[in-house]
């Protein structure tokens, strides 16, 4: 397994630690936060990294993707 495939499965798995939404999957987060942080600034670290890929996801209609990993992988 490659480095960008665990990355994805991690990213199914992830829920978010902090605030308003804690608990909820990355993946599952609205739109409107996502972009609020976007525009805010991502946390540093790997969370960051996954919150980016989710605002990228989400942008281009692909959170499924994401989704179908969690179901593959839970």
């Amino acid at each position: 397994m490659t480095q960008d495939q665990q990355f994805l499965i991690d990213l199914s798995k992830m829920r978010m630690p902090f605030g308003k939404y804690k608990g909820t999957f990355l993946i599952d987060l609205p739109e409107h936060y996502i972009v609020w942080y976007h525009n805010k600034g991502f946390p540093k670290g790997k969370l960051g990294q996954q919150m980016l890929l989710v605002y990228e996801l989400q942008l281009n209609g692909l959170e499924d993707i994401i989704r179908k990993i969690k179901l593959d992988y839970s």
